[in-house]
């Protein structure tokens, strides 16, 4: 299986040039790859809103902010498949209709359905990342290998 599977319209944009790039290196493992993708007051909210990620609600914000992110929720996951099946790119913005598969240590697997929102500066740097999921929804996929 392909780490990302792009169903979607795929015209060059700046915004959607660093979804792939995200997705890519996530999904490759790729740490420090992935964090030199994102501006110095980058933020990110996965989801959007308190949550078990994210108590407060605020999103993680700064190097040091999504480097923890890397490290409490991307690195725990043994193999990502992202499928992205509709993107909306204009302005410095790009939206993305895309299912995650995410297998963590042991095999056990969730499914993340989730609409992403990546926008970049004029470098083409990540400035804000924001998932819309609901996590009770993603919970209730879990499954045992």
């Amino acid at each position: 299986m392909t780490a990302v599977t792009w169903d979607a319209p795929d015209g060059d944009h700046p915004a959607r040039r660093a979804v792939r790039a995200a997705m890519s290196a996530a999904a490759g493992g790729r740490k420090q790859e992935w964090l030199a993708l994102f501006g110095p007051d980058a933020v990110i909210e996965d989801p959007v809103g308190p949550s078990m990620l994210d108590p407060e609600g605020r999103g993680h914000r700064g190097p040091d902010g999504i480097e923890r992110f890397w490290d409490e929720n991307i690195a725990r996951v043994r193999k990502f498949h992202f499928r992205v099946s509709d993107s909306f790119a204009n302005g410095p913005a790009c939206a993305n209709v895309v299912t995650i598969t995410a297998t963590l240590d042991g095999g056990t697997t969730m499914t993340i359905d989730c609409l992403t929102v990546y926008t970049v500066d004029g470098d083409g740097l990540i400035t804000s990342f924001r998932a819309h999921w609901e996590p009770d929804r993603v919970m209730a996929t879990l499954t045992s290998p």
